[in-house]
């Protein structure tokens, strides 16, 4: 008991401590750095140092966990009785797994789509990676897929799909674009071929907001046989339609139409693409978007529904079905669910929210459980208190259940009642005996 309000205890600071985090730090990182990790680190300033300060949200999960389960093996044992306090903790015990398996397996991810636009793809708003495409196939595309967590390693990188390498010369986590001096500029990276000659990328600090996106830049070098082929500029402001129309806008005029070439090059008679863009989790069906509705109040701005009203085509089973999401009504098609998340300005886009999770059950059926344990030991208490005041108001005999030490103490008593009640008689037996005598005399 005492170590379990210990880890109680420990939870409450974690979590007093993670959302005073939340307003320097943002949502994500503060579920990075003090619950998706064993302990909570501490940088010290000018170091790279992690010293751990706090139990972090995995290790309390974990430890109360299997406090709870040692405690059921060492000092309780099943009966009847313990039935509600049985099912109370198999709840609890289902809501921390399912939400460690949760933590582990669930993917979120959008889906923008305009009207009439069709996608078997959802991507990341947090995760972005380098795809290399080989195009030259008329009916299929071969792409390999880099992470980011590599790109930031810089250095030199090798898939057995490519012939050739990836040199990582800079990476940005967040950046700005800027058009590219006519002359060479330190520290100010550039390409030889694409949209890196015209346009290029200087860094800047990364957000943690929550309606912020960060929009990392590289540059990288295409390594042969022969050593650097040529240079790029890659940035995910080349690959989100709202940044580039963003960079339309202010230098669109002054880029003489590189942002709608796509960047491309050819290697031992293949022709390949480059794009850092967001991560995309590809699906083995067909969304399309058939209308979006933004309706307001008459008079207002004030939104009265969104919504949007899909089609959803799986080329492997011959389904076709439409259907439309808004707010409350999510559509769970092929193990995802999918939400109305938001919109373009202008209305000309609609955005979903795709989430897969495997456990997603696991709570609503964890509910139930811890329910019906405490309305089971409820209904067990009170019946038996119920019993128990019916036998003694009839003044009958206790009911059977109630043996052990509670049924041998009123024995007891009963018995010293009967052997005060016989020395009584004996008592009065012998006072009567010797008035007789004394009467005979």
């Amino acid at each position: 008991m005492r170590l379990t309000v210990a880890l109680l205890a420990a939870a409450i600071v974690l979590v007093f401590a993670g959302t005073l985090a939340q307003v320097h730090l943002g949502l994500w990182e503060v579920q990075k750095q003090y619950f998706h990790t064993l302990f909570v680190p501490w940088t010290p300033a000018g170091t790279n140092w992690r010293i751990p300060i706090w139990p972090g949200g995995y290790l309390l999960g974990w430890l109360l966990l299997i406090n709870l389960i040692t405690a059921h093996v060492t000092r309780f044992k099943f009966t009847r009785k313990k039935t509600g306090i049985f099912l109370t903790h198999l709840g609890l015990i289902m809501l921390l797994l399912g939400q460690f398996v949760t933590e582990l397996f669930q993917v979120e991810s959008t889906m923008r789509l305009e009207a009439g636009e069709t996608k078997n793809y959802s991507e990341s708003p947090r995760h972005m990676e380098l795809a290399i495409t080989d195009i030259s196939q008329p009916n299929s595309d071969q792409v390999v897929a880099i992470p980011a967590a590599v790109l930031a390693r810089k250095g030199e990188i090798r898939h057995p799909s490519l012939p050739f390498a990836v040199r990582v010369k800079e990476w940005y986590p967040n950046s700005d674009p800027r058009l590219a001096a006519p002359v060479m500029e330190p520290n100010i990276p550039r390409a030889t071929q694409g949209v890196g000659t015209r346009l290029t990328f200087t860094p800047r600090p990364p957000t943690s907001k929550m309606d912020e996106m960060n929009f990392p830049a590289a540059q990288i070098e295409i390594i042969g046989d022969k050593g650097v082929e040529n240079t790029w500029m890659v940035s995910t402001w080349l690959a989100v339609k709202v940044a580039t129309e963003s960079i339309r806008r202010q230098l669109g005029s002054m880029l003489d139409g590189v942002l709608d070439k796509p960047q491309q090059f050819t290697f031992n008679g293949h022709t390949y693409q480059l794009a850092l863009r967001p991560t995309r989790y590809y699906k083995p069906y067909y969304v399309t978007l058939l209308e979006f509705r933004h309706d307001r109040y008459q008079g207002t701005n004030i939104p009265k529904n969104f919504s949007s009203e899909i089609r959803v085509q799986n080329p492997a089973t011959g389904e076709g079905r439409e259907a439309k999401i808004y707010m409350n009504n999510p559509l769970r098609y092929a193990g995802e669910t999918y939400y109305q998340a938001s919109f373009e300005p202008g209305d000309t886009a609609t955005i979903l929210q795709v989430v897969r999770n495997p456990v997603w059950l696991t709570p609503y059926i964890a509910c139930l459980v811890v329910a019906a344990g405490l309305l089971t030991q409820f209904l067990m208490h009170l019946f038996g208190f119920a019993r128990r005041r019916s036998a003694a108001g009839s003044g009958t005999k206790p009911p059977p259940s109630q043996s052990g030490k509670s049924a041998r103490v009123p024995a007891r008593k009963a018995s010293a009642s009967a052997a005060k009640v016989s020395a009584a008689q004996a008592l009065t037996t012998t006072s009567v005996a010797r008035a007789v005598e004394r009467r005979t005399s």
